[in-house]
């Protein structure tokens, strides 16, 4: 590309890291890194005490293990949904 022509996409010509993309991406939308780290913290919860699970059948440990990361997850999208409503449309002034 000659030095005389402007750029059709500017925007995608910077350069930017996947880094700094996956932040800006949390900026976004916070509640999905939060659902995935509580998700993540569950499963890790429910593997340690997998061990100390006493007479409990293994498949029962597994279903609420599975029941409690899924719960966690939906749940922080669910409220990441709620506060992108508030923030739209109650804390948007009125034009």
């Amino acid at each position: 590309m000659s030095p005389s022509q402007e750029s059709v996409f500017p925007e995608y010509e910077t350069e930017t890291s996947q880094t700094s993309k996956l932040i800006k991406k949390f900026k976004e939308t916070p509640f999905v890194p939060i659902g995935m780290g509580g998700f993540f913290a569950v499963v890790a919860y429910g593997l340690y005490k997998l061990k100390h699970r006493g007479d409990m059948k293994l498949s029962l440990h597994l279903i609420h293990m599975r029941v409690a990361a899924q719960g966690f997850a939906v749940g922080a999208l669910t409220c990441g949904v709620l506060y992108s409503m508030f923030r739209e449309y109650v804390g948007k002034p009125k034009e």
